[in-house]
């Protein structure tokens, strides 16, 4: 599946439309605390455990998206959109959501 953040694929017209599609995935607050305290595993001035972290929950989001698109009948989503928030009364979870517009392409 080809996904973009831009609104076109060059080369590949889009023939259809079938909606937005969206994933989201959900980090709870046990996991922020072991991050913190898993800082020493900071090398270079990145914390590798919270980043590998982040990717596996960006890329559960992008693997619910792309269910979602299939699940429609497209080939590839375009104009897609990652936005990471935090939720929770005391900002305990993050959220990792993405979006874009399920196409087929030619």
């Amino acid at each position: 599946m080809l996904i973009t953040t831009t609104p076109t694929i060059e080369g590949h017209p889009i023939r259809q439309y079938h909606g937005v599609v969206t994933g989201e995935a959900i980090i709870g607050a046990n996991f922020l605390k072991d991050m913190f305290a898993a800082v020493r595993d900071i090398v270079g001035g990145r914390a590798g455990a919270y980043e590998k972290t982040l990717r596996k929950a960006r890329e559960t989001a992008f693997a619910d998206m792309e269910a979602a698109a299939l699940e429609l009948g497209a080939n590839a989503i375009v104009a897609v959109d990652i936005d990471y928030e935090v939720l929770g009364e005391t900002n305990g979870m993050l959220m990792v959501a993405v979006s874009g517009t399920a196409v087929s392409v030619g």
